[in-house]
């Protein structure tokens, strides 16, 4: 930046100097000077704009360099601080609206960058310029200058607060119409399939009027500030020009037409660019406001704490919970309530009950993605308050419902995250998850795009691709929720081929509404209203009678039915 603004600063050397040459000019020819001086003087002014070449290239060079480096790492730390930042941040906050500050405001903060350091460093290089050259050839001219200044400073202020409020009104029109966009996208196959397209588009209309509202309401208030500013300093300039030309010709003050020339071209400069940097106040404001938006990110005190903790090197997977409860900000009653479970290294425990019993709560204390408001959780004996979660979760595995994958080949997906990982080791987690098969029968084998979330495969060849994801981690836990429970039948029994394979050895804590799939647990854990109910062997609970035997008999009597 200091070798920018050096360059800057000699580049416009001839907008505050060529005045100068003018003004000597005029005076040669009005007093029958020599050509000669003439010459001299176009030989210095040719000098100083030639020079101007090579000195913008350096400042662009060095300032674009700044603008674009802060941009980047402006999103670098965006994201860093989204992944450090809580799961309840996350649900509360849209991911078009992260999306937005993402890119659109630190896109902002670059223009701002651009448009207005520029013609702010311009404006000042020249009214610096113009205010000495003038001390120097009529100080007493100087008081004329200094009424600029306060009159500047009262447009700039009695504008202020309103623009800063109406582009704060613009901001979050722009994140509200953002979110409507995302949640129509992802909506396109519910309202195509319930004929609900008119209703959809209504809501998308009436987020794009509230912007277009706020802008246009923000658009005025800008036109007001650029007439005024511009008016007013024509008039300034004006009578500048007039003062010159009646003190030169009263005799107030001893002033050459070259003089009058001079003053009155340095005013013009000095008004210009009081306007310049007043025009720059719609930039600035919306710049500043999408700072603004930034800071809320990255203020955001909702964090996952984990920075100074002991690091997690090696996981054997035994889990206390002692205790626990969790109760999400602004609710009534806990999501969990005491629960007490001790799971040794190696065993598989499956959670059920009805919806919002805490299954996917319980599953979410485990990996530290929400913290317990009461007791504790230990992973081999250490509470995971003092642990760094960042670092336990290498040690961790979860094949979700709904399997995530990102646009890019098949083998992009399952070695995500391992740069180093062979060919051999991603096809032994493709066997083991039985989906090598249809894998080879994919138009580019493994380097098949899979699509945006995995949209050209089916729900079971998602499924199985995250087992094999899985699989090639081999995780010390492993957390299973409702994994099979979209899928078809024949899709259905080859998922849970995979996970018997995936389960072998490790820690396993299954979630899942289909009884079916939970027979074979260690222990079946029973939730009801955020506390256990029962505990115990399939078999066990059956002849126990309780709550899980009529979930049991719930399910077989709509099986028969069916």
């Amino acid at each position: 930046m200091a070798v920018a603004i050096t360059a800057f600063a000699l580049k416009e050397i001839p907008l505050w100097f060529l005045p100068v040459v003018t003004a000597s000019i005029i005076d040669i020819v009005a007093t029958g000077g020599q050509v000669s001086a003439v010459l001299w003087w176009f030989l210095l002014a040719a000098v100083l704009l030639v020079q101007n070449y090579p000195n913008h290239i350096v400042y662009t060079r060095n300032f674009m360099t700044v603008v674009r480096d802060t941009g980047a790492e402006l999103r670098n730390a965006l994201a860093a601080r989204l992944q450090s930042l809580s799961l309840g941040y996350h649900s509360r906050v849209s991911s078009s609206i992260v999306q937005t500050k993402v890119v659109r405001d630190v896109e902002n903060v670059e223009l701002m960058l651009q448009q207005v350091t520029h013609p702010l460093l311009s404006s000042a290089m020249v009214m610096i310029g113009a205010v000495v050259m003038t001390a120097i050839a009529v100080p007493q001219f100087l008081p004329v200058y200094a009424l600029t200044v306060p009159i500047a400073i009262g447009i700039r202020y009695g504008m202020r607060n309103r623009s800063q409020v109406r582009n704060e009104v613009f901001r979050r029109e722009v994140e509200g119409f953002s979110a409507r966009v995302g949640e129509m996208a992802s909506l396109i196959p519910v309202t195509r399939a319930h004929g609900l397209e008119q209703t959809a588009v209504t809501r998308v209309t009436r987020g794009a009027q509230g912007v277009r509202t706020a802008g246009l309401r923000l658009d005025m208030l800008n036109g007001h500030v650029a007439s005024i500013s511009w008016v007013t300093m024509q008039l300034l300039g004006v009578g500048c020009l007039v003062l010159a030309a009646v003190f030169a010709l009263t005799g107030i003050l001893p002033i050459t037409p070259g003089e009058v020339v001079l003053l009155s071209t340095y005013f013009a400069l000095l008004t210009q660019g009081l306007t310049s940097l007043l025009l720059l106040i719609p930039v600035g404001a919306r710049g500043l406001e999408s700072v603004r938006s930034i800071a809320e990110v990255m203020q955001e005190p909702d964090l996952e704490q984990n920075e100074g903790k002991q690091s997690a090197d090696r996981v054997t997977g035994a889990i206390t919970i002692e205790r626990a409860s969790h109760r999400y900000p602004g609710a009534d009653a806990d999501a969990l309530h005491e629960i007490d479970l001790s799971i040794p290294a190696g065993a598989t425990v499956a959670f059920v009950g009805s919806s919002g019993s805490g299954k996917s709560t319980l599953l979410n204390l485990v990996l530290g993605f929400v913290r317990p408001t009461g007791g504790r959780l230990l992973l081999d004996g250490v509470d995971m308050q003092e642990l760094d979660m960042r670092t336990a979760r290498r040690f961790v595995s979860v094949v979700p419902q709904e399997s995530v994958l990102f646009e890019g080949s098949i083998r992009d997906n399952i070695a995500y995250g391992l740069p180093d990982i062979s060919d051999a080791r991603i096809i032994a987690a493709l066997r083991d998850a039985n989906a090598w098969e249809f894998v080879q029968s994919q138009p580019d084998g493994w380097d098949t795009v899979v699509g945006e979330r995995g949209a050209r495969l089916s729900g079971g060849q998602r499924q199985r691709l995250a087992i094999a994801r899985a699989l090639v981690r081999d995780p010390r836990i492993l957390l299973l929720d409702e994994a099979t429970s979209a899928l078809d039948p024949e899709s259905e029994e080859l998922v849970k081929e995979a996970l018997a394979r995936l389960m072998q050895g490790r820690t396993t804590l299954v979630v899942a509404h289909r009884l079916s799939t939970v027979r074979r647990a260690d222990r079946i854990v029973v939730l009801e209203h955020g506390r256990i109910v029962e505990q115990g062997a399939h078999d066990d609970l059956i002849e126990a009678n309780g709550r899980y035997a009529h979930l049991h008999l719930t399910q077989v009597g709509l099986g028969g039915a069916a």
